[in-house]
């Protein structure tokens, strides 16, 4: 019995995501293609996809690392590895001065093994595309998903287009649509993709701001107590420590978890509350607690949506040899 149910989810997810894909299809047409190195590196995404696995089997934590540097890399200046960008005696204020983030050295060494099988063919940009699918599927249990590539690198990259684009932590809710908005993103990606706060690590300075002088109201009380242990108050000299962004359940683990933790006020960001401000995502929000295989599908299309953002194709920018510097 418990094979036939999985079966049948494994089933409806499949048929929701084709069905997902087709519509997006109608509405957004995108330079990139399914299988893109099929026949310049055949092997590419199964190298992509090695590495990471063995990347995360290491280090359980770098899974949503993956995704925050896809996620980052896509809101600024489309997906085109601009954020893997060292700094520069031209230019020392680059992206990835903006926010701490991990995960560059893991790129670089899925890069360096790219490289090894196919000389220049591969983007940096398209492996960390390639990297965030798999974390899904690595961190997420989900099914490998197509992720069209063709993505090529960026040879510009500026830390004020950080502050500029990400959505900030303490967003208000139509702040946060219109920066999704913006990238061609609607409501429904904003939800979607805001599960990836299931996994992943944040700074206690990011949530202070509801914790100090006074709770937040909507933050559960308990939860907040707990965080309290963690996170000094401001002006304390208590440094500013890392918090899961999951302390419910497993904080290394993509799941629709985060919709659950969020119903019950047990979230880090005032940018996660907003979710609950409005009825439409609010329901979006409860039909996704309850329902993991959906949520699970809406969030390979909403991924792989936010992947077409802004891409550079063709002859534009470059295939870069090392995913930190631009070539010479």
């Amino acid at each position: 019995m418990a094979m036939a149910t999985s079966t049948c989810k494994s089933m409806l997810l499949m048929a929701f995501v084709a069905a997902a894909l087709s519509a997006a299809s109608l509405v957004q047409s995108s330079p990139l293609q399914n299988n893109f190195y099929g026949s310049s590196c055949p092997q590419a995404e199964a190298t992509v996809r090695n590495v990471t696995e063995g990347i995360i089997r290491n280090d359980p934590t770098m899974g949503a690392a993956l995704m925050r540097l896809f996620f980052h890399d896509c809101f600024v200046r489309g997906c085109d590895a601009s954020i893997l960008l060292d700094p520069t005696s031209n230019n020392t204020q680059v992206e990835k001065k903006a926010i701490a983030l991990r995960g560059y050295d893991a790129v670089n060494k899925i890069k360096a093994a790219v490289e090894s099988a196919c000389p220049g063919v591969v983007s940096c940009a398209d492996i960390l595309a390639f990297a965030a699918r798999d974390s899904a599927v690595v961190s997420g249990g989900f099914d490998s998903f197509d992720m069209p590539s063709g993505r090529r690198d960026g040879v510009v990259s500026k830390l004020i287009d950080v502050l500029q684009n990400i959505p900030s932590p303490i967003f208000k809710l139509q702040e946060l649509i219109n920066n999704f908005a913006a990238k061609g993103l609607n409501a429904d990606d904003l939800v979607t993709l805001s599960g990836a706060h299931s996994f992943g690590q944040a700074h206690c300075s990011f949530v202070n701001g509801r914790l100090y002088p006074t709770v937040d109201p909507t933050m559960n009380a308990t939860y907040a107590a707990a965080l309290k242990t963690v996170c000094p108050a401001p002006g304390t000299g208590g440094g500013d420590p890392v918090l899961n962004n999951n302390r419910v359940t497993d904080p290394n683990t993509l799941s629709n978890q985060y919709y659950s933790n969020l119903v019950t006020g047990q979230v880090l960001f005032v940018s996660d509350q907003q979710l609950m401000n409005s009825s439409y995502t609010a329901a979006k929000v409860v039909n996704n607690s309850a329902d993991a295989a959906t949520w699970m599908g809406q969030f390979q299309v909403a991924l792989v949506k936010m992947g077409g953002i802004q891409v550079l194709t063709g002859t534009a920018g470059q295939v870069r040899k090392y995913c930190n510097v631009v070539n010479g």
